[in-house]
């Protein structure tokens, strides 16, 4: 059983829903990043997920395009990533990290490379915005030979027979975008959510986590008690910014946030 499964096991089990952050790596600063990770754990994280930076991140809304402007002024790699999880593991070997990022920097490294890699550090599932399922075949046969988990993107759009296809190559999890448009956009209608979970567990019992359009302890609520899974991201992004000055106090203003979210989450 992947760590990924078995955290969502364990949550099942105490009867409560997955709670997982979205940072850039290596903004501000790298030496921000694992600090960072151990403090998201503290306050209630139970998967992290860890952007890749990349230079045309065009699935993401302001807030997190400037997250991975300021990453790459530090020069911030893929294999830099990958060592912030290996940084990370030397301390925390039960936390399940999910590299989300965009297909390019994969490439270049190469599927099997990557995997390997990503093997290696210690990274538990990866998401690539910009890779479809029906281009995905190389790329899962190398995630799957090294216990990586494939984790696709649902859209409000995604009709039967897409959501047949995606939930089939995906596991772990798979990650509900529940607006139409970019991250950090528009706000968040929760029946309208709750109706399209209910399509797509029509098709598949994979754990589903929900994301887009969630601010606050209050939506963070709302949205666990109809889903799997709550990704927050844009939230704590636009804190990093706010605190980008200060780097020293991102861990614990973003510790605050989160442990807000957790205790609305638990408290139904």
């Amino acid at each position: 059983m992947s760590r990924i499964a078995a955290r969502f096991a364990e949550l099942r089990a105490a009867g409560r829903k997955a709670l997982i952050p979205y940072v850039t790596a290596g903004d501000p600063n790298p030496e921000v990043t694992v600090p960072l990770m151990h403090a998201l754990v503290d306050a209630g994280a139970d998967i992290i997920e860890l952007g890749v930076p990349f230079s045309d991140p065009m699935a993401d809304g302001t807030v997190i395009q400037q997250a991975h402007e300021r990453a790459l002024v530090h020069n911030v790699s893929l294999r830099d990533v990958l060592g912030m999880v290996r940084e990370f593991r030397q301390t925390n070997v039960s936390t399940p990290v999910v590299l989300m990022g965009y297909l390019n920097p994969v490439e270049i490294m190469g599927y099997t490379e990557f995997a390997k890699a990503a093997q290696a550090a210690g990274v538990d599932g990866a998401l690539t915005v910009d890779m479809p399922p029906e281009e995905s075949h190389d790329f899962l046969v190398a995630l799957r030979e090294y216990g990586i988990d494939p984790i696709f993107l649902l859209a409000p759009t995604s009709h039967q027979a897409r959501i047949r296809k995606i939930t089939g190559a995906a596991s772990g999890f798979v990650y509900y975008v529940s607006l139409k448009g970019v991250t950090g956009a528009a706000t968040l209608d929760v029946s309208a959510v709750a109706a399209k979970l209910d399509e797509i567990r029509a098709e598949t019992d994979i754990p589903i986590g929900v994301g887009f359009g969630i601010s606050d302890a209050a939506s963070a609520a709302a949205v666990a008690r109809i889903a799997d899974a709550v990704v927050v991201g844009s939230a704590l992004v636009r804190r990093i910014g706010e605190n980008a000055g200060t780097p020293e106090k991102i861990p614990a203003t973003l510790g605050s946030v989160l442990n807000e979210m957790r205790q609305a989450m638990d408290a139904g």
